[in-house]
């Protein structure tokens, strides 16, 4: 039985390749960041309620589970997606002993202290690309939104920490006490500008943060939140123009 003459036309075309690599990929779906959400905030109340020095420890190996739940919802390579993992994996063992271990002392803690910052500083990258290329606002979106905006917070925290650490256990003025939870209050108030004064940095290498944490606060709400936005307008134009095209 001979083809009919529309079938060869009707072939499904493939993207050409050059060397291996597609020229063209469908646009990725939008990524998921509900555990992501819920290991940011089970993180932080921990931190917050149980005053203990092994909660310090548990965050290292928490905040690398929320980069790689933030990894697997991110667009990057695959070649990244395997360094990051293999950074993940034997990085956590080892800063997680470092900073439980009471014979490094201040050092060991303040590097496990870097470790988690840089750690939460690749997560909230690939989030923050990831959500801004979001064609229409969706629950997901806000769900990475507000985790970026956690883990900003979070990764401030680390940091005074680890200047804590390395300058001899002083960090705050008036001989207020640095521990995790005061890092973190200072870091969320920082990076919302509340500035309630009971809380000031002693040092100038604290300040300086504190400084980058409140400027990064405002050009993060002013970026994320615009391109929200925008997306939020172009799905409500385009629902309109389709339901006028309907009628």
């Amino acid at each position: 039985m001979p083809r009919h003459p529309f079938r060869v036309n009707q072939r499904r075309r493939r993207p050409v390749s050059l060397a291996g690599m597609p020229l063209w990929r469908p646009a990725p779906a939008p990524g998921r960041y509900g555990a992501l959400l819920i290991v940011l905030i089970a993180g932080y109340l921990l931190s917050a309620f149980i005053q203990a020095h092994w909660v310090e420890s548990l965050q290292v190996v928490l905040f690398t589970v929320a980069m790689v739940l933030a990894l697997r919802s991110s667009s990057v390579s695959r070649r990244a997606v395997r360094v990051l993992l293999f950074a993940a994996v034997v990085g956590v063992p080892v800063f997680f002993a470092l900073s439980i271990s009471t014979a490094t002392g201040n050092v060991g803690t303040g590097i496990a202290n870097i470790w988690t910052g840089l750690v939460l500083l690749v997560a909230v990258v690939m989030i923050v690309h990831r959500v801004l290329t979001f064609g229409t606002v969706t629950l997901q979106s806000i769900y990475g939104a507000f985790s970026a905006y956690l883990i900003l917070g979070l990764m401030f925290a680390s940091f005074f920490g680890a200047i804590y650490h390395f300058s001899g256990g002083v960090f705050f003025a008036n001989n207020q006490p640095g521990n995790t939870q005061t890092f973190q209050y200072f870091s969320f108030t920082t990076l919302t500008t509340l500035g309630y004064g009971d809380f000031t940095a002693m040092y100038n290498s604290g300040r300086a943060v504190a400084v980058m944490e409140a400027l990064t606060g405002q050009v993060f709400l002013a970026t994320l939140v615009a391109r929200l936005v925008a997306a939020f307008r172009t799905s409500g134009d385009q629902e309109s123009s389709s339901g006028d095209r309907e009628s």
